[in-house]
């Protein structure tokens, strides 16, 4: 499969100074799975800044209906 960088990156919200991930999708989620978090683009940007990306933070989103 052929990595899509240069159109992922018009989607992507991460805010991360000097990530190697950007645009690479299948890197991203899988980096940050193994730390127990979700990548930037399914939290709001306002979020995101906070860069807690952890499971946790987003259930919270979830159940206070801001996702």
């Amino acid at each position: 499969m052929e990595c899509n960088k240069e159109q992922n990156l018009s989607n992507c919200n991460c805010t991360y100074p000097g990530c190697s991930r950007k645009g690479v999708c299948c890197d991203c989620i899988s980096y940050h799975l193994k730390m127990r978090q979700l990548p930037a683009c399914v939290f709001p940007d306002d979020v995101e800044k906070s860069y807690d990306r952890s499971f946790e933070k987003f259930a919270e989103l979830v159940n206070n209906g801001d996702v």
